[in-house]
């Protein structure tokens, strides 16, 4: 405990150094750590929850590292302290991360009122996401303000990435063509702003017709907020065109929302979300644990995989092993 709170006191300083290890801390799969994290997490929770927690995705080659790196450096030089984070599910194929090579980012790595953590590798969708959201609220109690947290923006990981955030920001590049677009149709149904990226040069007309477009789509849509209607803007984030006016819109998308009191309601449903979502983690944990469970396991995936028994009826041999402990 002594060193849980020495630990908790230098990420509240914001000491690098403290703040890289009680993330690893978190983040490590070992049994042995789950309990010194929990604590850590419970002391630093009353300084956590005071940043503006926003999602960024956007379909590969959108232009989401400029764009992150642009509104990172827009707003430390506005005296915000910025943390970007990562979910990235390809990590479970690769063993890499979408923020592994942070060169990317150089300009924004080096900044020293941000921070850039990506996921672990080689974890699931469902634990980088709990890592991520853990991550989140030790970098909020070092006294980062803006988190943002970038998905690869493919699959499930847009839901995930929204299920924890404040504000979720789709980009979109112009003149991609209906078949691209078309793919991100259920990330538009859950976003709270699009922003068309790369709108210059000869882009501009394009990109004015993709947000005329992408308007029309909305119109059809199910509004998410009866608070709040989803913007289109355009930017180029390579000219930092844009960029003033995106950070202004998401101010006036956390003032809304909290006027009304969904802010809140969102942030609390989202906590009790996030507990049920790691009860059912730990007694997945527990359950493939259990003596009697690993001794059964390989026999009966074997008899599925041969067909020599129904998935639902080695689900309930497995159950029935387990239950006999």
């Amino acid at each position: 405990m002594p060193k849980i709170k020495e630990l908790a006191a230098g990420v509240r300083t914001g000491n690098i150094r403290s703040l890289a290890k009680a993330i690893t801390l978190v983040e490590s799969r070992s049994p042995d750590h789950s309990l010194a994290a929990t604590t850590l997490l419970d002391e630093l929770l009353p300084d956590s929850g005071n940043s503006i927690r926003v999602g960024i995705s956007g379909v590969p080659g959108v232009g989401k590292s400029t764009f992150i790196e642009a509104l990172g450096l827009y707003l430390t030089g506005r005296g915000h302290k910025v943390a970007v984070l990562a979910v990235d599910p390809s990590s479970q194929l690769s063993g890499g991360s979408i923020l592994g090579d942070k060169t990317r980012m150089e300009e924004l790595s080096r900044d020293p009122n941000a921070f850039i953590r990506p996921s672990p590798s080689g974890d699931t969708l469902g634990g980088v996401a709990r890592k991520t959201r853990e991550t989140m609220l030790i970098c909020e109690a070092a006294g980062y303000d803006v988190v943002i947290v970038e998905t690869v923006g493919v699959g499930q990981s847009e839901i995930t990435v929204a299920s924890m955030v404040d504000l979720f920001l789709l980009l979109q590049i112009p003149g991609a063509g209906d078949e691209l677009q078309g793919i991100k149709k259920g990330v538009m149904e859950i976003a709270d702003l699009i922003l068309i990226n790369k709108a210059e040069g000869d882009n501009r007309s394009r990109a004015a017709l993709a947000k005329s477009q992408i308007e029309t789509a909305l119109h059809i849509l199910q509004p998410k907020s009866p608070n709040w209607t989803v913007p289109v803007m355009l930017c180029s984030a390579l000219r930092n065109e844009g960029i003033a006016e995106v950070w202004q819109t998401i101010e006036d998308y956390r003032s809304r929302l909290q006027e009304s009191g969904e802010f809140a309601d969102k942030r609390r449903l989202q906590a009790g979300d996030w507990m049920w979502s790691l009860l059912m983690d730990s007694l997945r944990d527990l359950f493939r644990r259990d003596p009697r469970v690993e001794a059964l396991l390989p026999q009966v995936q074997d008899a599925v995989a041969a067909g020599t028994t129904t998935p639902g009826a080695a689900a309930r041999r497995l159950l029935e092993a387990f239950k006999r402990h």
